[in-house]
């Protein structure tokens, strides 16, 4: 058993359920109330059920690469789901560093979530 690996997967499931929670809230809400035309608003929500799909895919894959035998296959798709998280990491710092907010880091939180996945995920890979 990989203890990184399966660090990851949990902490990558509280994620997606923050992700639930807390997107139902903050951001599916106010996107479905808002005046924002019908088609760019379903196509939004839509990807917001597709990103919820992926953390919760992702998290399975983590929690059963940690629990599988050690396989080739293993350490590639570890580090598949590794540079998912960092891309996931940087595009979000990179929006939120982009628009000139003050205190920017906290204004799009959702980095310091995926950052510690990618992280144990690296870990278990390496």
């Amino acid at each position: 058993m990989n203890g990184w690996l399966l660090a990851a997967g949990i902490t990558a499931f509280g994620v997606a359920a923050v992700h639930i929670v807390g997107g139902h809230r903050d951001v599916v809400r106010p996107l479905l109330s808002c005046g924002l035309a019908d088609e760019p608003k379903r196509v939004l929500h839509a990807v917001w059920h597709m990103v919820t799909v992926d953390l919760v895919l992702s998290a399975a894959a983590l929690v059963y690469l940690a629990l599988a035998d050690d396989t080739s296959a293993t350490g590639l798709m570890a580090w598949f789901v590794a540079v998912h998280f960092v891309a996931y990491t940087v595009a979000f710092l990179v929006v939120t560093l982009s628009v000139g907010w003050q205190k920017p880091l906290l204004r799009l939180p959702q980095w310091i979530l995926l950052l510690p996945v990618a992280v144990l995920t690296v870990a278990g890979a390496a």
